[in-house]
């Protein structure tokens, strides 16, 4: 039996490579809209950040998802994080 190979991203939070199943990945659109893609198959640019607040906070403080899409990313976006990652709990 062949193993399927496990696809690995890198947290903009932490900097740490894990499973793409226990991320969350945000997307910038071709339209320059940002969302949070939780079925990871919207169509962009994507960016990926761990499901907990710690990462979130340390991703904001060294801007690690405006480095990742190479703009600013609007403050709303993080807030729906942020109430993403609080239902999680």
């Amino acid at each position: 039996m062949v193993k399927k190979k496990v696809p690995l991203r890198k947290c903009t939070g932490c900097q740490q490579m894990k499973e793409k199943k226990e991320l969350i990945r945000v997307v910038r659109t071709d339209d320059n809209n940002y969302s949070i893609d939780l079925t990871g198959k919207l169509s962009g640019r994507g960016a990926y950040i761990c499901k907990n607040i710690d990462c979130l906070e340390k991703a904001f403080k060294s801007k690690g998802l405006e480095r990742s899409f190479k703009s600013a990313i609007p403050k709303d976006i993080y807030e729906k994080l942020r109430n993403e990652l609080i239902l999680d709990e």
